[in-house]
C-alpha cells in the first residue's frame, strides 16, 4: 500500500500586490525543498513533500517540513508564513484556513485524524460549499461535515442530486485526487474593441463588453484554463483611460459570469454621457481548470446554461468562432 501524501498549503503574509519579485523569490525557496511547488497567485502556495521527507530527514514528519519551510521563508525572504499540512491539498488548505497567522498545523493521515478534523467544522468550509447549499442542507438539519456523513446517500442525492451529493461525499471524507502540479505564476489574457467613433450609447458599450467576454471566454474553455480576476479598461476620446478590477466570485470561464463582472465593472463607472473610443478586458491570475474547485450549485438552469455553452464551443470549433453568437450580437444581413 502506497504512503500516504504530504501536502503543505502555505499561506505568505507581507506580500502586496505589487510585490511579484518577492512571491517569485518564496516560490524558488519553496523549490529548494520540492520541486512539486504549484503557485496560487497572489500569496499562496501547495507543496507535495512526499519524497521530501527522505532527503531531508528520514524520520522527519509533515511538522518538521512545515517548520523547516517557515524557517527558509523568514531567514532568506523575511516572510511570515502560515501553514497547514495534510494528506490532501483540500485538507492541507481547510488546516491552513484554520491556524492562527504565523502558526504551523498538521493534520495526520490517518482516517481517524481526518474525520477528527473535518466533522466538528461547519459544512460550508467544504470546497464548492456556497451560502446557497449550506442554506439548503442547514433546512435539514445538516450544520457540520459530521453531520453530512450521517446522512444516508439516498437521502442526500435527493436534496442535492446525484452529481452534487457524490462530490461532496467524497470532500466530507477528505477525498481530494488532485496533484500539485510545479506550474508558474499565472499569466492574464485579454480583449480590446476599438469603436469607429467616440462612442456615446452605454448600450453599445454593453455590447462589445458582450463580444470582449464571449471571446474571452472561448479562449479560456478552449485553453481549459480559468480566471480568478477580471479587469476592465475604458478609454475616452481625449486620451486618458480608466481602470478597474475585481476578484471573481471563484475561477471561471463561464462566459455568464465574467459578463457580469463585466458589466458590474462599467456600470459602477457612471458613465452617462462620456465619450468612449475603446473598451477592453482581460482575465488575469490564469490557472488550469483542473486545480479550481467549481462551488456546488443548486439551480438546474446553470447546469443546463453551461451544457448549452459546451455545445456552442463545439459548433465554434468545428465552424469557427462565429458560428453561434448571442442575438445581442447578432449582425444584420
Amino acid at each position: 500500500m502506497p504512503a500516504p501524501r504530504s501536502i503543505l498549503r502555505v499561506h505568505l503574509h507581507g506580500i502586496g500586490p505589487g510585490d511579484r519579485h518577492l512571491y517569485e523569490m518564496a516560490l524558488t525557496l519553496l523549490g529548494d525543498v520540492t520541486p512539486l511547488v504549484q503557485a496560487l497567485p497572489p500569496d499562496a502556495a501547495d507543496l507535495d513533500v512526499t519524497g521530501a521527507h527522505r532527503y531531508f530527514d528520514a524520520e522527519a514528519g509533515r511538522s518538521d517540513l512545515a517548520h523547516l519551510v517557515r524557517l527558509r521563508l523568514a531567514a532568506h525572504a523575511g516572510l511570515r508564513a502560515t501553514i497547514g499540512a495534510g494528506c490532501t491539498p483540500m485538507i492541507a488548505a481547510m488546516a491552513a484556513a484554520a491556524t492562527a497567522p504565523g502558526d504551523v498545523t498538521v493534520i495526520a493521515p490517518e482516517p481517524e485524524a481526518v474525520a477528527a478534523f473535518l466533522g466538528p467544522r461547519p459544512v460550508a468550509d467544504l470546497p464548492g460549499v456556497g451560502p446557497a447549499t449550506a442554506g439548503t442542507l442547514a433546512g435539514y438539519g445538516i450544520h457540520r461535515i459530521g453531520d453530512l456523513l450521517r446522512v444516508p446517500p439516498h437521502t442526500l442525492r435527493r436534496i442535492l442530486g446525484r452529481a452534487a451529493a457524490l462530490t461532496l461525499s467524497e470532500r466530507a471524507r477528505g477525498h481530494d485526487p488532485r496533484p500539485v502540479r510545479p506550474a508558474a505564476p499565472p499569466t492574464s489574457t485579454g480583449c480590446a474593441h476599438g469603436f469607429p467613433h467616440d462612442e456615446l450609447d452605454p448600450r453599445a458599450h454593453r455590447r462589445a463588453l458582450l463580444d470582449l467576454v464571449e471571446r474571452l471566454g472561448l479562449r479560456l474553455r478552449t485553453t481549459r484554463q480559468v480566471a480568478t480576476r477580471l479587469a476592465l479598461s475604458v478609454t475616452y476620446a481625449d486620451g486618458t483611460s480608466t481602470h478597474r478590477s475585481r476578484t471573481l466570485d471563484e475561477p471561471t470561464a463561464h462566459t455568464p459570469a465574467l459578463a457580469a463582472c463585466a458589466y458590474d465593472l462599467h456600470a459602477r463607472l457612471g458613465l452617462q454621457r462620456a465619450r468612449v473610443r475603446a473598451v477592453a478586458v482581460r482575465a488575469e491570475q490564469l490557472m488550469d481548470e483542473e486545480h479550481a474547485v467549481r462551488q456546488l450549485v443548486l439551480d438546474p438552469g446553470d447546469d443546463r446554461r453551461r451544457r448549452i455553452e459546451q455545445a456552442a464551443d463545439r459548433a465554434r470549433a468545428r465552424f469557427g468562432a462565429d458560428a453561434v453568437r448571442p442575438a445581442t450580437l447578432a449582425r444584420p444581413r
